[in-house]
């Protein structure tokens, strides 16, 4: 079968490597129709991504048909459609004991830490795999993962009706926060560099948006909050200076949520968060929710509105990498076709 492999970085190929075969009675195979490109791809891709080893065979934004089963397996069948959840975890230590797999000591992530989902065929546990109905659109149905994220930022910040939720940058990431907090209720108030994606923010749901190069961040939110400020902070940039104003613009008693793995030290001064009784928090893949995602996508609720702006059929995924590399301006979320 076929799969796109990384040997090292800033190489690319497509192997032929042996079909899987089932070889637990829990498991199932999956016959791949759609891989998206995620920005952790990008990062394996360009060597930056710390967690990574090589060769590696990547994609953990999964969507295919079970085409077989093990013995035991009972929650899917043959022809159901499905999700792919992308996390191994060992059960026994004090993350996985207190519900929080997604944190636990050895996870491993499917495409990043074990070989992925780009390829033809998958062996997963009957855990791994999420049952969407049949009637969704493949290319709905890949989005599920990048949902999840947005959804365990918003559960992390515990957001609620009536609050007001300022999301810092409106890439892929970002969107999928968006959705799931006007899902929850709240006002979302969203920021970027580039009006194209606050355009785009505001088609799908955004209530008020930001360019930082036009007006002053923390002026306009003390302005639309009647200087309360952000009940809800959730930082999909990661930088220095996000994390920072992120603190700032926060209300009393608000939450701050982080998304990002930069390893640079932010500088602020302990006062702000006592003063304000900040909760903060990080946010990493997710728990539980992917239930509530393939809920929300089989009852239409959730969908990507324009989200993937890009198609590429298997035989050209060298040419999917390099022009996501080269046009990140114009791509929100590029897809790997399988059939």
């Amino acid at each position: 079968m076929k799969a796109v492999r990384i040997p090292e970085a800033n190489k690319i190929e497509i192997v032929d490597i042996p079909e899987p075969n089932i070889e637990q009675a829990n498991e199932v195979k999956v016959k791949i129709k759609r891989v998206g490109i995620c920005g952790s791809d990008m990062h394996i891709y360009h060597g930056t991504n710390p967690l990574a080893t090589y060769p590696r065979i990547v994609g953990h934004e999964v969507t295919g048909e079970i085409i077989e089963i093990g013995s035991n397996v009972t929650k899917v069948a043959v022809g159901d459609h499905v999700v792919i959840e992308p996390i191994s975890y060992c059960g026994e230590c004090y993350a996985c004991k207190n519900g929080r797999p997604n944190v636990c000591k050895e996870v491993s992530v499917f495409g990043v830490h074990e070989d992925g989902g780009m390829k033809e065929f998958a062996i997963l546990s009957e855990r791994q795999v999420h049952k969407v109905d049949s009637e969704i659109e493949w290319d709905e149905a890949v989005m599920a993962e990048p949902y999840t994220i947005g959804a365990q930022a918003t559960w992390r910040g515990n957001v609620q009706e009536g609050q007001t939720v300022f999301i810092q940058g409106a890439g892929p990431i970002g969107i999928t926060v968006l959705k799931m907090a006007k899902l929850r209720g709240a006002t979302v108030i969203i920021s970027d560099f580039t009006n194209e994606r606050l355009a785009f923010a505001k088609e799908n749901g955004a209530d008020y948006t930001i360019n930082p190069t036009e007006v002053d961040v923390e002026s306009k939110i003390n302005e639309i909050t009647k200087d309360e400020g952000a009940n809800v902070v959730i930082d999909a940039v990661g930088m220095p200076q996000t994390f920072e104003l992120s603190v700032k613009v926060a209300s009393a008693a608000g939450n701050v949520v982080l998304l990002g793995f930069n390893a640079t030290p932010s500088s602020i001064a302990q006062m702000l968060i006592t003063k304000k009784e900040l909760t903060i928090t990080g946010s990493r893949l997710q728990t539980n929710q992917f239930g509530k995602v393939v809920e929300l996508i089989n009852e239409k609720k959730l969908t990507h509105n324009g989200l993937i702006t890009h198609k590429f059929p298997l035989s050209q995924v060298k040419e999917a990498f390099a022009f996501v590399e080269k046009n990140p301006q114009l791509v929100r979320k590029a897809v790997i076709v399988f059939e």
